[in-house]
């Protein structure tokens, strides 16, 4: 199929680059245990399921569990794959990710080892939303606008989380687009702009921007057709097998991190965080990522966002389902990621101590009032 090896030609062509990273891949000394570590962290502030990054960065919890002394450096990437690139090449050493280039990121082990070791969480539409040009027809619910995608032009960038998703739309629904197209969030917006594309996959807070600026619409989301996304957080494993003091300290850190974003009485602060670390956002759209809600015949949903934290039976079988997808289309080596790609014994033993049981957390859509203003 046309569509699949197109695809495959794209996220190959998103992380062959970091083969030739090998050179640069070797172990880093992360010094002994109790000392003083200089961490540079992957995290995309423009990707709303993330966002615990943002409030890493904004709030500084780690700096209550690293020992003191430490460093820690957040580098910006407008993509996964830029993140993945960067942990197999040792210039990052974690990274808050979407769930397609995390699975990735675990199957490069002969260019460098990538471990998960936290779930960011799991939703219905923080990547997983259809967009439509704005004369597209007014339709009567999110099926009806599904059927009318077959025959037209949509556009994702090839390798997200929204090329998984708009594959299992096009499966599921028995939907054929005339041109499935490889374009970036920047060309996207172009072509809305332009009426060159019909439709396209996009992951919030980009969604937000482009309904709130009026040159899309959504018009469906995974609730409406039962297909979830999440986001991970990779380590690399030279970090984890030499400083399980500083894995154990960034998970405690990153547990605060996601009970802070799930508390909507923080949402003033979170965006205010977002706004800083964002660049062509208004608080507005920023809110309407993750508080707001979009209609429930649009695929709209109370929850925005489920944090998990640990890896339970939800997040596994996300990971299994969308590595079948990856292999299906020759992206990854395997069908199934190997035992240790996961490491979840971290992430379970501190819920433990403290005593804490997942998901522990859930961030709810807010009243429309309560956004600011334009």
């Amino acid at each position: 199929m046309k569509l699949r090896q197109l695809t495959a030609t794209a996220i190959g062509a998103l992380f062959g680059a970091c083969m030739a990273l090998s050179a640069f891949a070797a172990d880093i000394d992360f010094g002994k245990p109790g000392t003083p570590v200089k961490l540079v962290v992957g995290y995309q502030p423009y990707y709303t399921q993330a966002w615990s990054g943002v409030v890493m960065r904004g709030k500084k919890f780690y700096e209550k569990y690293l020992p003191k002394g430490s460093e820690v450096e957040f580098q910006i990437g407008l993509q996964g794959a830029i993140i993945v690139n960067n942990l197999l090449a040792g210039k990052q050493h974690i990274g808050y990710m979407g769930d397609m280039p995390a699975i990735v990121s675990t199957t490069k082990q002969d260019v460098a080892d990538i471990r998960l070791v936290a779930n960011l969480g799991l939703a219905y539409d923080q990547c997983n939303a259809f967009l439509v040009r704005k004369d597209a027809p007014e339709f009567k619910d999110a099926a009806a606008a599904i059927q009318w995608l077959n025959g037209k032009t949509i556009a994702v960038p090839k390798g997200s989380c929204t090329d998984r998703f708009a594959q299992a739309v096009y499966r599921k629904s028995n939907i054929e687009p005339k041109e499935y197209l490889n374009q970036n969030i920047e060309v996207i917006t172009s072509n809305f702009r332009a009426g060159k594309i019909d439709a396209a996959v996009m992951w919030e807070p980009t969604t937000s921007r482009l309904v709130e600026e009026g040159l899309a619409r959504l018009v469906a989301t995974g609730a409406s057709v039962q297909e979830n996304d999440g986001g991970f957080l990779g380590m690399r494993a030279d970090l984890i097998k030499q400083r399980p003091d500083v894995v154990k300290a960034w998970l405690n850190a990153e547990l605060d991190a996601q009970l802070y974003l799930a508390d909507t009485r923080n949402a003033a602060e979170v965006i205010k965080m977002a706004k800083e670390q964002t660049t062509g956002f208004s608080e507005r759209v920023l809110w309407h990522a993750l508080y707001g809600r979009y209609p429930d015949s649009a695929g709209g949903s109370a929850i925005r966002n489920t944090m998990h934290y640990t890896f339970t039976p939800q997040t596994r079988e996300l990971i299994d389902r969308a590595a079948t997808f990856l292999h299906s289309i020759k992206s990854i080596n395997v069908e199934k990621l190997r035992p240790e790609a996961i490491e979840s014994k971290w992430t379970e033993d501190i819920l433990l101590e403290r005593k804490l049981k997942a998901p522990i957390g859930e961030v709810r859509a807010l009243p429309d009032s309560q956004a600011p203003k334009s």
